[in-house]
């Protein structure tokens, strides 16, 4: 079913989360019925954060918040969190995924009473409506540009000590994240390109693998995200995963007019970000291991 915007796809997201508990399978069914890589690559992350915080409302839009003018390292991340009272955060964000229709943000920043030569990192829960709290769209980017993002300006902004989530906010929140946002959203890619190749009646033992991969998929996302194991698992099955979708290039030519081919050759470079991210990532499981 054809969904032009945020407003069409999330009520769809909200009713497949209800329908399945397990976070990997919301990314899986939610691909599924996609009708673009956009919304499969959305519903990835919406469950990927229900992965991370179980506890997040299922009828609210979540995004983590984490990208500055710098980065996202902690040292590239200059927003502040500083106790004049009660708490108060400072600082501005941008690349937040679906921000502007988001409706609690997960916000990064520095405790700037505990940072010493390593900045104290500390996640923060700010609701969208906050008094502070300024929330301004950014320019659609050139592939998937139906999921919008924002940039975010925190100004005195009033934090309760309930919103503030416990233990360091980037060991414990900001880098599992990233493993367990490639395992939802590549899921869900899979799956979109699933029902693409039963549509569009790509060859039986392509499909096959395909889902001989999205089990693996599922097995990786009950493996603890700062594994080592983990990460060289997801390595592997994120290469078979690139030689099975570089193998759709041939099929996609056999329907050259068709919207999703259309759509698919401008949206698939979104596979390719954090491609050097990952390979830090792979490189350090296995030091790691050798040790």
């Amino acid at each position: 079913m054809r969904c032009d915007s945020v407003a069409d796809w999330w009520p769809r997201h909200r009713a497949i989360a209800a329908e399945h508990p397990d976070t990997v399978q919301q990314a899986i069914v939610g691909g599924f019925v996609a009708d673009r890589l956009g919304w499969a690559f959305a519903s990835g992350y919406q469950a990927a954060l229900r992965a991370l915080f179980p506890d997040a409302p299922a009828d609210r839009i979540c995004a983590l918040c984490v990208t500055e003018a710098d980065g996202n390292s902690p040292k590239a991340i200059k927003s502040s969190l500083r106790r004049d009272g009660g708490w108060q955060l400072n600082g501005a964000k941008r690349w937040t995924t679906l921000g502007p229709d988001g409706a609690l943000f997960f916000v990064a920043a520095r405790d700037e009473a505990a940072s010493k030569e390593r900045p104290a990192i500390r996640l923060v829960k700010v609701p969208s409506g906050a008094p502070g709290l300024k929330v301004e769209n950014m320019p659609a980017t050139r592939f998937v540009p139906e999921v919008p993002h924002a940039r975010l300006q925190f100004e005195n902004l009033a934090i309760g000590d309930g919103d503030i989530l416990p233990g360091d906010g980037y060991d414990l929140y900001v880098k599992p994240f990233r493993t367990v946002e490639d395992i939802h959203v590549q899921a869900a890619v899979l799956a979109y390109l699933m029902r693409e190749g039963q549509r569009l009646t790509w060859p039986e033992h392509w499909i096959e693998r395909l889902s001989a991969l999205l089990a693996g998929f599922s097995t990786l996302s009950n493996m603890p995200a700062s594994h080592a194991e983990t990460h060289i698992g997801l390595a592997g099955a994120l290469a078979i995963s690139a030689g099975l979708i570089g193998e759709t290039d041939a099929f996609w030519l056999k329907s050259p007019t068709d919207p999703a081919t259309l759509r698919w050759q401008r949206d698939k470079e979104l596979l390719t970000v954090a491609g050097k991210a990952r390979e830090l990532r792979t490189k350090r499981a296995w030091d790691q291991l050798r040790k």
